[in-house]
Formats: C-alpha cells, sequence, structure tokens
C-alpha cells in the first residue's frame, strides 16, 4: 500500500469528488480512479459510493478514514521529522511483561544515557504479550521476561535473578471475606510456588497482574502476597509492611531475550550490563 494512494483517499473524502481530488492533486481523474482501486482491492471493501448525488464514504470508508490519516501522519513523522530527531538516540524497542519493571526501564534508559550518551527512543510495557513471541516476530527488538523461551531463534541473555519476599499488610480489621492473597501471576515457575502458599492460606486470592496496584491494595487491605525485595524495603523500614519469616524467599530468573540474527547483539550488551549493575 502507497503513502500516495492515502493521501488520493483523503482527497478525495475532502473535495467530496474525483474530479475534485484530482485537480488539488494536479493529476488526472484516472489514475485518482486507480490509486482508489488498489485501496479497494487491498482492503477488500469499497470506499465510496459513486451516484448522482456525488461521490460519498461507504460505512467502510467512515471506518477506515482515521486510519488512513494515522497512517499519513506516522509516515510524515518517520520522513520528516524523525531524521532530524534521532541523532544520538537508539531505536530499541524493548519490552517487558510485569510492572515491577517499570521502575527498572525508567532507571535503564537514564543509566544508558549517561554511560553511552544515547537515548533509548521506546521502552514498552505490556501484561499479555508473550515476550519470547513478540521478539521473533519483531514486534519487539529485546523483552525482558522471567520465562526462558524454547525457540531456537532467540538469544536468551541471564541476568541477576529477582528475589520475592512474602509481606503482610498491618491493616487493623478484616473485611467481609477475611484476608486475601494477592497474587501477581508471574508465570508458571511463580504459579507453582503460589498454589503451594495459598493452600496453606484461609481466605480470599485477589489477582493482580500490576505489582504496583497489588501493593496499593495491599497497604489498604489485610492481606499477604510475594513482591520484588527492592519495591517494598521502605514501607517494611515504616512498619506499613512486615515480613513473612517462616515462608522462604522466592527466586525468579530473569532473562533479557534478543533475536539471534540481529545486529543489535553489542547494544544487547550494553543493555544487559546496565540491567545488572542496577540489579545487584
Amino acid at each position: 500500500m502507497q503513502i500516495k494512494e492515502l493521501e488520493t483517499f483523503l482527497c478525495v473524502t475532502e473535495t467530496g469528488g474525483f474530479h475534485a481530488a484530482a485537480r488539488k492533486l494536479n493529476v488526472t481523474q484516472t489514475a485518482v480512479s486507480a490509486r482508489i482501486r488498489q485501496l479497494e482491492d487491498a482492503t477488500g471493501k469499497a470506499l465510496f459510493n459513486r451516484g448522482a448525488g456525488g461521490t460519498t464514504l461507504t460505512d467502510f470508508g467512515h471506518q477506515f478514514r482515521p486510519y488512513a490519516e494515522q497512517m499519513l501522519s506516522l509516515w510524515s513523522f518517520a520522513s520528516r521529522d524523525l531524521p532530524a530527531q534521532s541523532q544520538n538516540r537508539v531505536a530499541l524497542r524493548l519490552g517487558a511483561q510485569l510492572s515491577i519493571w517499570d521502575p527498572l526501564l525508567v532507571d535503564l534508559a537514564v543509566l544508558y544515557e549517561q554511560r553511552f550518551g544515547k537515548l533509548l527512543l521506546t521502552l514498552n510495557y505490556d501484561h499479555t504479550l508473550n515476550m519470547a513471541e513478540a521478539v521473533a516476530t519483531h514486534v519487539l527488538d529485546m523483552a525482558l521476561t522471567h520465562e526462558k523461551p524454547t525457540g531456537s531463534g532467540i538469544a536468551c541473555h541471564n541476568l541477576p535473578s529477582e528475589q520475592l519476599v512474602l509481606v503482610e499488610s498491618n491493616v487493623k480489621g478484616e473485611p467481609d471475606g477475611g484476608p486475601v492473597f494477592v497474587n501477581l501471576e508471574l508465570g508458571e515457575r511463580y504459579q507453582e510456588h503460589i498454589r503451594s502458599i495459598t493452600r496453606q492460606t484461609s481466605g480470599q486470592t485477589v489477582f493482580l497482574g500490576n505489582c504496583m496496584m497489588a501493593l496499593r491494595y495491599l497497604l489498604r487491605r489485610k492481606g499477604r502476597g510475594y513482591f520484588p525485595a527492592h519495591v517494598v524495603t521502605n514501607y517494611l523500614e515504616s512498619g506499613d509492611l512486615q515480613r513473612v519469616t517462616e515462608v522462604r524467599p522466592l527466586v525468579l530468573p530473569v532473562y533479557l531475550l534478543t533475536r539471534r540474527e540481529s545486529e543489535q547483539q553489542e547494544l544487547a550488551e550494553g543493555i544487559c550490563q546496565c540491567l545488572s549493575d542496577l540489579r545487584s
């Protein structure tokens, strides 16, 4: 699909006809018709109703219009603005599946800039993406995950492990249902450990994939949950939370995933070093 076809579609929409669009674009009406036909062939749907009353958008044309506008806007940025802004910047799409790494990604961007003199352009966070699949299919360049992939096309870089400790809130009184156990759903190894813990715990289990939301919930509600040690340190010191010492900490592996054929292996080494230093 070419940019000129999208521009022509929007021009016909704006001017209300193929003749008017041809005059504005300084091309023939035949060229306008051919471009619209190419779009319709690509989408499999008619974009305009043509009749004695003029040219109007079909229902699909109305739905397609904002996407065309967005694509042109992105192309404008990529072709004109991005080259001027990209000097000394790294176009890295780094993903993390779990919100416990939100602050870490911010610290990583700052440390990488300080060490290498370049800015990291894009940091992504997602609850539901399969990180290995996202890297393999070029949705992401690199990703942080607890799960070691099995695919042959993925390179797996070991990072310092994540230690999670079981903590309990000191909120007085218990709402209906009693204390809760907050489950962060951090992958299969975590879930296996949690299943053994929850069998020993009475009360409800609350599933919250966002770590900081789960922590805020627990600070307002009597209950327990596993959290990264660095996240709860201040709350343990203040007495808002207390550590459940009779239960051992949970140690989860952490991996940085890249594509094996990627030209960004040198960048990956720098990212790994920064992450290791931040987590040590």
